[in-house]
């Protein structure tokens, strides 16, 4: 980042550059990043309730919302153990503009579409007690530099990557 800082510099006060300078001259914040956490990310489905039910009750997640706000229904479900993290479910639709909207429909029907990425103990425990479930790899279980890596589809066609992580170098990488 201080490579950013130094072309904001250069020119007039972004927001950012601003609100660095908020928190700089706030003593409660003094050292502390101004964001503290991730809080939410979305997940694209084509049937709210099917998914909430893959993710509680073949994953383990927790349900965390349900309402509905005018049309518009907010779903969220997160990890038992990862309370300041919410995964929302969304149906394509607004804010994507339909033609956005339909491009996600087509990659989640083609099975093409990015999904989340999921910390595992014992990866092939893992992978024999989802397929037991059902569940669609796409790849078994392989050793990789940074761990044991499986993919799968959630009901909807995202795929998930399940990492057992292991210690490693840049150099292992490469």
């Amino acid at each position: 980042m201080p490579h950013l800082q130094n072309q904001q510099s250069s020119r007039s006060p972004t927001r950012s550059s601003r609100a660095s300078v908020e928190n700089d001259e706030n003593p409660s914040r003094k050292g502390k990043p101004m964001i503290s956490n991730i809080s939410l990310v979305t997940v694209y489905c084509t049937d709210q309730d099917e998914a909430k039910d893959f993710y509680v009750n073949t994953l383990g997640f927790e349900e965390r919302t349900d309402a509905t706000m005018g049309g518009f229904r907010w779903v969220t479900i997160g990890h038992p153990d990862q309370p300041e993290l919410e995964v929302t479910l969304m149906v394509p639709g607004p804010p994507l503009d339909d033609e956005m909207a339909e491009a996600v429909r087509r990659a989640l029907g083609k099975g093409t579409m990015g999904g989340l990425g999921l910390r595992v103990d014992d990866c092939q425990k893992t992978y024999e007690e989802l397929t037991a479930k059902g569940v669609e790899f796409t790849q078994p279980p392989s050793d990789r530099p940074y761990g044991v890596e499986a993919v799968m589809r959630d009901n909807t066609g995202n795929w998930l990557v399940l990492v057992e992580p292991k210690e490693y170098t840049a150099e292992d990488l490469s």
